[in-house]
């Protein structure tokens, strides 16, 4: 089955590279890769431009800045394969990434998997892990070493790695709103994505306290529960005197305090994006 692979981009002329030769390097070959700029303000097109003529079935489409979830959903819309795979442009693979992910819709030789429609995997590295910063947004987010995610994950989740263009199709896509509009589509399907064992993949975590900040100004723009009471229970955790104390603790337990740091700007980013989402009403793209 063909398979497209679809890419959201905004300000990505670093990363965008390494990911599509990343691509380019699958076993699995019966795909393309369409790209979408949401209306960034770095190179990421000339940077694209260049891989254009150099890299088979690569396309590349513009939009205004509307999100990634708008952006995936303009590049489904113009994709070619019946299998839709969304990844984003900081991302790397290894070589049967793609054969691995779709295995489960397509089923290898000989067997079926009917009753699966989509896929996700388990098997997400973080790439730079090499990084102090890195790390410490791990010990953030209480994710297993090295990985993406927590122990014990479930072999089923809310967001989709693959899923069949038809299905897709058939609820329209995401729906646009930020943080997290990748867990929309799991929710008007009415089903989650299933494990594909061996799609093995690598994806940055922050590495420095710029973009540590700016990240987690954007996942403070989030649509909290309970409205306001949510609100305003977030700005209370991100207070000063509590992101000290949570650094404080977790960096020994860690043994590491640089956590300390990473904690007050990370709760300082989320306390400003809390803060902007009441007073202009807008949530993050």
């Amino acid at each position: 089955m063909k398979v497209s692979v679809v890419i959201p981009v905004y300000n990505e002329q670093d990363a965008i590279i390494e990911c599509i030769e990343s691509l380019q390097a699958q076993n699995y070959k019966d795909f393309d890769v369409v790209v979408v700029d949401d209306g960034g303000s770095d190179k990421t097109l000339e940077v694209l431009s260049d891989l254009r003529f150099k890299i088979k079935d690569l396309r590349i489409l513009k939009q205004e800045h509307k999100g990634a979830g708008a952006a995936r959903n303009l590049g489904a819309k113009e994709a070619n394969g019946e299998i839709l795979v969304f990844v984003d442009a900081d991302m790397t693979f290894d070589k049967n990434f793609l054969k691995k992910l779709v295995e489960p819709i397509i089923g290898p030789p000989f067997q079926s998997f009917d009753d699966v429609n989509g896929t996700f995997s388990k098997e997400e590295f973080v790439a730079n892990w090499d990084n102090p910063w890195a790390r410490c947004w791990n010990i953030n987010e209480g994710w297993e070493e090295k990985r993406r995610h927590p122990k014990n994950y479930p072999d089923h989740q809310p967001v989709f790695r693959a899923i069949l263009k038809s299905e897709f199709e058939k609820v329209g896509g995401f729906t646009p709103g930020g943080y997290d509009d990748d867990w929309s589509l799991s929710k008007k399907l009415g089903y989650e994505a299933v494990n594909a064992p061996g799609a093995i993949f690598y994806h940055k975590n922050p590495s420095n306290l710029s973009e540590i900040f700016n990240h987690a100004k954007w996942v403070g723009k989030r649509k909290y529960k309970f409205g306001y009471l949510g609100d305003i229970v977030a700005l209370i955790r991100s207070f000063f005197p509590i992101s000290i104390f949570v650094g404080l603790v977790k960096g020994i337990r860690n043994k590491d305090l640089r956590f300390i740091v990473f904690k007050l700007v990370y709760d300082f980013g989320v306390f400003k994006g809390i803060i902007e989402l009441i007073t202009s009403g807008k949530k993050s793209k």
